[in-house]
């Protein structure tokens, strides 16, 4: 009996792990597949930092001023940002660069809004796609809640401006000057449907924060000039150093004034012409403020050393006019006991009280 009781508990066991082993290799998989799911993400999100990242404008500089550019796509400088209209090859242009870094939901955008402010709160964030895709008349189709757009169907063609945000600060830790895109809006131009010469209706689509494209930027090559077609720079290249070129159309002020509300085209270029003069002036005023400061500190060196010169110059020569009063002195003392001795010796001396014999010569009578 306790051989059969003992067979029994064996067979028990052997069972027992048959039916637990499956179970935990399914579970060891099932993991395996969380773990290269969750790689997978982080190799997507890794863009983000494997690229050397600006510095970020500090939040407690001393002076900052913030302008919004009209970026318009058919001026020379601002082409690279159009071409190629449609993908060719492995270059596009930033728009459908952004627009499928949008869809794949790796890029967050913004509500633009009426006041044509931006606002980067998570309240603002664009999370419906299908949204801005229907408002816009964009082409898709859609597949278990995945949009795909054709590259024909992007709308980058009719993207020809931009809006960006542009922040001109003075750090006084660095003490440098610098300017810094802080935002990034395209904005499609509707035509009326009658042709060339018709009227054009801007349509804002979204405002993109600049630091959060950035790291993908980097790793869009574009072609910065005609002459030379090696795409040497990238977009985040080509904003860095600020090789854009725009019209101020608005500034940050407390009455909330657009530029380009006014009806007066004069007028509106005097106040355009106004601002970049009142940047260019601070700029060069802090340099000549600190070009000042150190011609200053190094006159009142020079002027020190030379006023110490001058102290061991008039001490010097006291001395020396000291020692030569003396020397002088001490010559007019020997020279006059000189003259007096041989005065001295040429005053005939007399009679009395000499002890020296006189002789004295008798003249004869004859």
């Amino acid at each position: 009996m306790k051989r059969i009781a003992l067979f029994f508990i064996i067979c028990s066991l052997f069972v027992g792990v048959a039916k637990s082993q499956p179970t935990k290799r399914r579970t060891t998989t099932s993991n395996a597949a969380a773990q290269k799911g969750q790689q997978a993400e982080q190799k997507s999100d890794r863009a983000s930092l494997m690229f050397p990242t600006s510095e970020d404008m500090p939040e407690d500089v001393v002076w900052r001023r913030d302008i919004y550019r009209q970026l318009d796509l058919m001026a020379d400088k601002n082409a690279p940002l159009y071409y190629p209209v449609e993908p060719n090859d492995r270059q596009v242009n930033l728009f459908t660069y952004l627009f499928r870094l949008f869809l794949s939901n790796r890029l967050p955008v913004y509500t633009y809004k009426l006041d044509g402010n931006e606002s980067f709160a998570e309240k603002d964030r664009v999370t419906d796609v299908k949204e801005i895709l229907d408002r816009y008349y964009i082409y898709y189709e859609e597949n278990n809640g995945k949009y795909t757009v054709a590259d024909n169907d992007v709308p980058s063609a009719q993207v020809k401006r931009y809006y960006v945000k542009e922040s001109s600060y003075f750090d006084q830790r660095t003490g440098t000057y610098k300017s810094k895109v802080t935002a990034l809006c395209p904005v499609l131009l509707e035509d009326d449907g009658f042709g060339d010469g018709g009227a054009v209706t801007p349509k804002p689509l979204f405002w993109i924060k600049y630091d959060d494209a950035a790291p993908y930027l980097s790793r869009l090559p574009i072609m910065a000039s005609n002459l030379n077609n090696v795409t040497n720079m990238t977009a985040d290249d080509y904003f860095t150093m600020n090789r854009y070129d725009g019209k101020i159309y608005k500034t940050a002020n407390m009455q909330g004034k657009v530029l380009i509300n006014e009806p007066d085209t004069a007028k509106l270029l005097k106040e355009q012409q106004k601002i970049e003069k009142q940047l260019a002036d601070f700029e060069e005023n802090i340099w000549h403020q600190r070009e000042k400061e150190d011609t200053t500190s190094v006159d009142s060196v020079e002027t020190e050393a030379a006023k110490a010169k001058t102290i061991r110059r008039t001490s010097s020569t006291t001395t020396k006019t000291a020692e030569k009063s003396s020397n002088s002195g001490a010559t007019r003392r020997s020279t006059t006991s000189a003259t007096i001795k041989k005065e001295k010796e040429k005053k005939p001396r007399s009679s009395g009280g000499s002890s020296t014999p006189t002789a004295s010569v008798r003249r004869e009578r004859r």
